[in-house]
């Protein structure tokens, strides 16, 4: 016997519609985009759930300093080419840049497992108040201008807390430019 006609792939799992959808969710993909009905609320990321993520983002889009309260202590954020080490480090980083800009997040696809988050986000940093050089974008920023960009974030997740952070943009939309 022919096991080539007879053995199903991983891949012609995924490509067979529902059943796709079944054999990703068996292999802990757990996938879903924010337009795709709520993923289930039971399914943990090392101990946070997607429901609670969410919250995490509004918290962070608003600069309500509660957003700290989900990285672990000793949590690391890769950016840009650079490491912030720490909550309060990160806290530190976010004051000065909120100080001056209005960071929206988006999360359009949201994947997860038991270890962590993986997401796509598209951002946008409105500048608020004038902000020279030296800064974070090496450039000096005046208010009225914007950028957005499409963000991939990646999580790991430790008792319920964000232990290491690695954020690498994948396109910029549009440079800085001037808007209203």
């Amino acid at each position: 016997m022919d096991d080539s006609k007879t053995k199903t792939t991983r891949r012609s799992l995924l490509t067979t519609g529902s059943l796709g959808i079944a054999a990703a969710a068996t292999a802990g993909l757990g996938a879903a985009s924010a337009a795709d009905a709520a993923a289930p609320s039971t399914g943990a990321c090392g101990g946070m759930t997607r429901e609670r993520y969410m919250e995490y983002v509004t918290l962070f889009n608003a600069n309500d300093p509660r957003f700290i309260e989900w990285y672990h202590p000793d949590v690391e954020l890769e950016l840009s080419g650079q490491t912030i080490k720490g909550d309060k480090a990160i806290r530190d980083f976010y004051k000065e840049v909120k100080a001056h800009i209005r960071e929206k997040v988006e999360i359009t696809h949201f994947v997860s497992d038991a270890t962590g988050i993986a997401g796509v986000m598209p951002t946008e940093f409105r500048v608020y108040k004038d902000w020279p050089k030296p800064n974070f974008f090496n450039r000096d920023l005046k208010a009225g201008e914007v950028m957005r960009t499409i963000t991939f974030g990646l999580y790991w997740v430790e008792d319920g807390k964000f232990r290491q952070i690695r954020a690498a943009r994948y396109r910029q939309v549009n440079d800085w430019r001037m808007e209203g």
